[in-house]
């Protein structure tokens, strides 16, 4: 299945755009706010804990790395990042919203646009992270290619999430 078919237009108050640093406190906020509002923050192992948390713009510099940021009406709502985890492997990261923009197709258009990403980073697979709670991005993953995988693959250090996925890019 082609992930770009059936991508619904940009509504003309919604930006997508690279992180910039004066992004970093409000994502940092967006995943925090999505983790409470989900009754997962407090525990450990999660990526509300990364050290990198509240410094995104710096932790996606690296080759191969890259962050999306989407405005809804100028206000930063959310994002998506992709970062390399071991040869040939990337990782789909910190994929978050505000209630406002949920249930638009963003985040799906942002995971296509990170997986294209990926490919012409010449990664050859894309894995990810996540827990049996986030139903609605477990859904979009299924949906986009994501298949369920048993081994960890580099070191996360996000133990807790219990749900392994890896897509063929």
């Amino acid at each position: 299945m082609m992930e770009s078919a059936s991508l619904k237009p940009l509504p003309k108050n919604i930006t997508i755009r690279a992180i910039e640093v004066r992004d970093n406190e409000a994502l940092a906020q967006i995943i925090l706010k999505a983790f409470e509002e989900y009754g997962l923050l407090g525990q450990e192992g999660y990526s509300f804990s990364d050290p990198a948390l509240h410094h995104l713009f710096d932790a996606y510099q690296q080759q191969g790395s890259h962050y999306w940021v989407v405005e809804l009406d100028g206000v930063v709502s959310g994002g998506v990042g992709i970062a390399p985890i071991q040869s040939g492997y990337c990782e789909l990261q910190k994929l978050f919203f505000l209630p406002s923009i949920r249930g638009k197709g963003i985040a799906r258009r942002m995971v296509v646009e990170a997986l294209a990403f990926a490919r012409e980073a010449g990664y050859d697979y894309c894995y990810l992270e996540t827990t049996g709670v986030l139903k609605e991005a477990l859904k979009l993953y299924e949906v986009l290619g994501f298949e369920y995988v048993t081994q960890r693959i580099g070191n996360t250090g996000h133990h807790a999430c219990e749900v392994l996925m890896l897509k063929k890019l």
